[in-house]
């Protein structure tokens, strides 16, 4: 019988551990993307004790993102923990710009409208990718999937500052993602 406890005792280690191992393997799309990934830190966003969604931010080796994110090429992959409309996460996005005083009116309405026609509706599991590749576009994926971007070169600052800006409504959760924590 001790035999027995002790034989499940280091299954369920090893099992925990290639969980926790796995969690963390760079995603093949992000490693096409961004040369050299690896995790830079992870967090998760609750609201009201609400899980909404997990967090990972992956980096180039070669970069230290805390320094001045803009100008690195980047991916903020969220781990859905509920369902949530594709608009609904868009409306929440450009409300969460303008609060950070990004863009114009102009801008913003023309992202708003780019991010709905992106952004599909989410469920828990779901996985949504930016891929932020600065001067250029930043680039979005579901559950590894390309499914668009936006070419303006600020609507990346605007919205990747959302979550790595000082300013950010979340910042214990920038700490986390910028392994600060």
């Amino acid at each position: 019988m001790k035999f027995i406890a002790i034989s499940a005792g280091i299954v369920l280690c090893i099992l925990l551990t290639t969980r926790s191992a796995h969690a963390y393997i760079v995603p093949e799309y992000i490693n096409a993307e961004i040369s050299e990934a690896q995790l830079q830190g992870h967090g998760l966003l609750t609201w009201f004790g609400l899980k909404i969604y997990s967090a990972n931010l992956w980096v180039s080796k070669k970069n230290n993102l805390s320094q001045n994110f803009l100008n690195q090429h980047f991916a903020l992959e969220l781990h859905y923990q509920r369902k949530l409309e594709g608009a609904e996460i868009a409306k929440v996005s450009i409300e969460e710009i303008k609060r950070l005083n990004i863009g114009t009116d102009a801008q913003q309405a023309v992202w708003l409208r780019s991010m709905k026609a992106i952004f599909p509706n989410v469920e828990k599991g779901s996985h949504l990718t930016g891929i932020h590749l600065p001067g250029e576009a930043t680039r979005f994926y579901r559950d590894g999937k390309f499914l668009g971007e936006i070419t303006d070169p600020l609507f990346g600052t605007a919205f990747f500052s959302i979550w790595l800006d000082t300013k950010t409504r979340e910042p214990a959760l920038r700490q986390a993602l910028l392994g600060m924590k």
